[in-house]
């Protein structure tokens, strides 16, 4: 029987590379189909790849899309033991929030995304969440 494996829990793709300077510093440059961190804080999010958007009680408004893009390829970076999630998730979550305050997010809304993530993104970092892929039929 024919059987595809697949990931859930995604909701956008990416249809242009994007690439910012992080304050985030590995020691060693990362590389994957979808995600590339150089040691001077470089990431590169490539073409394809794809996220959830804003992520719980929460509208997918366009002032929160970079921002959760960003956040979401940090905490995979994360997850994939590039960025260490107990030392690096503080700053990512910084992140998070100043990117949605450039993009024009009032500041209450983004400090209360800030607070979320703070409070509930622990195990959406840690390298023991990893995805596990699905695979149809059983």
């Amino acid at each position: 029987m024919d059987r595809i494996q697949y990931n859930d829990g995604y909701k956008y793709q990416l249809k242009q590379d994007y690439a910012l300077s992080v304050p985030l510093k590995p020691a060693a440059r990362f590389d994957s189909d979808f995600l590339q961190l150089e040691t001077d804080g470089r990431l590169l999010i490539k073409q394809g790849y794809a996220w959830d958007g804003p992520s719980g009680p929460t509208i997918d408004t366009l002032n929160f899309m970079r921002g959760s893009l960003v956040h979401d390829a940090l905490y995979q970076l994360m997850r994939e033991d590039c960025l260490d999630h107990i030392q690096d998730r503080a700053v990512a979550d910084q992140l998070l929030r100043a990117i949605c305050i450039a993009d024009g997010m009032w500041r209450l809304r983004a400090w209360w995304v800030y607070q979320g993530v703070r409070w509930f993104g622990n195990p959406y970092a840690d390298p023991a969440c990893k995805r596990r892929p699905i695979w149809a039929p059983k």
